[in-house]
Parts: structure tokens; sequence; C-alpha cells
């Protein structure tokens, strides 16, 4: 059969669109609008029809292609070839992702080894027939895997449809592959141990399940010999909270001891550096409790990747990601001085706010049946949508929706649990938070805000009673474009 060599104008464009769909945040409404433009249906489809069609769309018109003649890249040249590699990516991922999808949940049931990934053979071969080399064919089925069990850990353990929450969504996928996925394809899929990140929020947010999703989605290079990737993503994240131990502690938990390095170390211990996969990520919580004589020490690793186990002077290479959490504001922490700024801005390559529950009801009341309905699945190990109306009810009859949830999802939790053993849930056993308004009188009359603060606060408000940018505008006298940037930029002020 001969070889396809082009195609009309029309396919190109067409190759294009499925290029800018396959590139775009699949959290945000660009890859929405792409994705029904291929499809040939309204943006507000339902997701499973636009994606279920766009994959049709693509499969149709390379099957088309390949009726003229088999279709190889090496037969293409400039844009035509740039865009159909493309297209031939996006066809590929979508024939494989429910049996990428398969093996993620068969890993999860596998913490001690790499399972086989069955779907790789024939993989490999499609990719390869297309005209893709033996180390592309390896590499782009490496970042397909990373991309499902990216989306799968964020979409799935994430839940929320409020604004604040689909913010979430995105900027942890731009943590995992920055905000340009052909440059992080380029120059960056081995060298994201050079970005660590800071994670805000409150005392039960979800830092955690935020950090899980990033460490857990990781490159991962495939072995072709073993037929399996070369590392179980399970053990790829490690988390140490800093505030559960003593200042003489935690440079070993750390970095490790070696035996006689103190009183009481009687044989080498490996600390969470040690312990961590070279395609890993540890999670460092509370590093707000850092001390100043840790944070330095801390600090040569973030910038030369190297360390010592306390006691050694032995150097050991540091491979994985750092990812920090604190419940402290990012106000505090910097007017406080609770870091150091050398400390500070050697962590902050990227900064991801996790926001509060009630904030998160507030932009949408429907958040809290979303999120009863994934926390009674998760407690009873099936979905049940009697034991959610039930908690539901009582949530809306005795604490009402305006109730502030001072504990956030952790204590939404408790809540459901407690009112499925006994239909009853004290909430005086926790203090309220400080009303908003009490909240922002005080600032004012401190001298804490700025102009610009002033009108984030007020638009916030003005939003959260009317529901639009445009009532917004209208009563503040703003521009609509000027009111969204303010909102926008909420998560920074609180």
């Amino acid at each position: 059969m001969k070889k396809v060599t082009n195609f009309p104008p029309e396919e190109l464009d067409f190759f294009k669109c499925v290029h800018y769909a396959g590139t775009a945040n699949p959290f945000g409404r660009e890859r929405v609008l792409r994705e029904a433009e291929i499809a040939g249906v309204s943006p507000d489809s339902p997701k499973d029809i636009r994606v279920l069609k766009a994959c049709q769309a693509v499969g149709h018109r390379l099957a088309q292609l390949e009726k003229r003649g088999r279709i190889n890249l090496d037969s293409f040249k400039g844009e035509r070839r740039y865009f159909l590699r493309s297209a031939l990516l996006f066809h590929y991922f979508h024939l494989f992702r429910k049996q990428i999808d398969t093996l993620i949940t068969r890993q999860l049931d596998n913490a001690e080894e790499s399972l086989d990934a069955d779907f790789a053979p024939e993989a490999l071969s499609l990719l390869r027939g297309w005209g893709f080399s033996i180390e592309e064919s390896r590499h782009f089925t490496a970042l397909a895997y990373q991309f499902r069990r990216a989306y799968y850990f964020i979409f799935r353990h994430l839940v929320g449809r409020s604004r604040c929450m689909q913010q979430l969504r995105r900027d942890l996928w731009q943590n995992v592959f920055t905000h340009d996925i052909l440059m992080y394809n380029q120059y960056l899929w081995n060298r994201m141990e050079n970005f660590s990140t800071l994670l805000f929020g409150e005392t039960g947010t979800g830092k955690g399940t935020a950090a899980l999703a990033m460490g857990r989605s990781g490159y991962i290079p495939f072995d072709e010999k073993e037929n399996k990737f070369t590392h179980n993503f399970v053990n790829t994240f490690t988390t140490l909270n800093i505030s559960q131990f003593s200042e003489t502690i935690i440079e070993s938990e750390l970095f490790g001891h070696v035996r006689g390095a103190f009183t009481g170390a009687v044989k080498d211990h490996k600390g969470v550096f040690s312990r961590c996969s070279p395609n890993g990520s540890i999670l460092l919580d509370e590093i707000g409790e850092l001390s100043t004589h840790v944070q330095i020490k801390l600090l040569n690793v973030l910038q030369d990747r190297v360390y010592s186990p306390v006691g050694s002077d032995e150097k050991h290479r540091f491979h994985g990601r750092i990812i920090a959490a604190t419940n402290r504001s990012i106000r505090e922490i910097r007017e406080k001085k609770i870091f150091r700024d050398d400390f500070y801005y050697r962590l902050c390559s990227d900064i991801i706010t996790v926001p509060p529950l009630h904030k998160r009801i507030a932009q949408d009341p429907e958040e809290l049946p979303d999120l009863l309905a994934h926390t009674v699945t998760r407690i009873v190990g099936q979905p049940s949508p009697e034991i959610v109306s039930r908690v539901l009810e009582y949530i809306e009859s005795s604490l009402t929706l305006s109730y502030p949830w001072p504990g956030n999802v952790r204590e939404l939790e408790q809540c459901v649990r407690r009112v499925i053993l006994r239909n009853a849930y004290e909430i005086n056993e926790v203090p309220a938070p400080e009303p908003k308004a009490d909240s922002l009188t005080r600032q004012i009359q401190e001298g804490r805000l700025s102009a610009q603060d002033l009108l984030i606060h007020y638009c916030t408000r003005l939003y959260e009673k009317h529901g639009t940018y445009e009532a917004v505008a209208r009563i503040a006298g703003l521009d609509r474009r000027t009111v969204k940037k303010y909102i926008d930029s909420q998560d920074q002020v609180y």
C-alpha cells in the first residue's frame, strides 16, 4: 500500500483543532470548546457524549486518510507532519485510556510491585507503525500513563463543582504538566524535581488529598523489556508531618542518621529523603512549624539537591519533588517571618490554595450533596443515595446551609459518621470562626487592608450574594473584567 503524503487544507484545520484540544488543560474551558468543535456538538453537551463524539470524529478522519494509503509521519513535512502527529497521539491516547485506567485501579490494589502493562505491546506497535521511533513510542506510552493518573487522582479525589474547586483542579494539572504541555514534553518531563510547591489551606480542607494527586502523577519511564513501568506509583508519594516530631528528632526524620550519631541511635535510619523514589514526591506537612535551624538545612536540599544523614559527612542526592503544606495564611507566613526569605522563595516555585468548605458551598450549594455522596461511598463502600439523603436532610434542618464548617471537609466526614451512628451532630464542640464581617471590620480598623484588598473583599461578598459578575459590576460600578479579576484573586487575601 502506498504512503499518504499530503492532505487538503480542511483536514489540516481539523487536525489543528485536535492539537489544541489535546494540549489544553482538561479542566479548563478551552478543552471543552475544542472538543465540542471536533465533535460537532454544543459545548453544553454532557461531557461523556462530547468526548465520545470527538474521539469518533478523530478516528473517522484518520480512517479516511488511511483509505488513501498507509499513514506514516515520515511522509509528511512541516505543519502537516506536526499537526497530524498530534492527531495520531490524541487517537492513540483515547484508544487505550480504558486499559490504562484498568492498570491504575489494579495497581492501587498492589503496592508491592509494578504490574504488567497489558496494553503496551499493542500500543507500541501502533505508534511505530505510524512512524514514531522506538524511544518516542516508549516515551508517549509513559506520558499517556501519566496523563491518565493525573486525571484519575485530580478528578476522582477532588470532588466539587464550585468555581474555586474548578480552579484548584486546573492549578493541580498545571503543577504536574505546567501551563504548556508542549514545553513540558520537550524540556521538563524529567526535570520537575526543580519545582517545589507550597500548599495553603485551613485545617481539614484537603491539602493532603491535593498533594497525593500531585505526588502520584509524576512521570514514570516504561521498561519495554519487562513490559512494566519502572516504579509503582503507589509508592512514589511519601508524607511527613513536621508537627509530630520534636526539634531533636525532625532532622533524623528528614535526612536520616547513622549509628552512634546521638544517644539512642543504635542503628542507621533512613529519613524521608532516602525513602523517596527517583520519580516520587514528598509532602512536608505543617511546614510552618519548622524551626529556622532546620529551614537552613532543608534550603540546601532545595538549592543543591544534596543532603547528609545526621552524624555523617557522606553526601546523598535527592531526586524527588518537594511539596510543602501549611494551615497558616500567606499573610501570616510573610508578616510574622515564619520562614526565612531565602527558604520561602526556594520553596514557592508554585503556590496553590485549597479553598475552605464554606466558600465552596457559598459558590455552589450543590457542592454539599456532591461531597456527601463521595464521602458516603468511601465510608460504606458503595453509593447510597438513601444515606446521602438522610445526612443532607439532617444538615439542612439542624445545622442549616449557612453553617460555617470550621473543620472543613474533615469535619463534614465526621458529621456523616455521627449522623449514621446516632442521627445527631453536636456543633458546640468546636468554636465558631470569627464572622467574615467582623474580621473585615477588624482588618480595616487595624489598617491592614489596601484599597485593592478592600475591593476584593467587597466584590467577593457581592458575588456570593448575587451570583454573577454582571450583578457585581453593576452594583460596584466597575468593569466586569475588573470584577472577575478581583474575585479570582480572592484566595490570596484569605
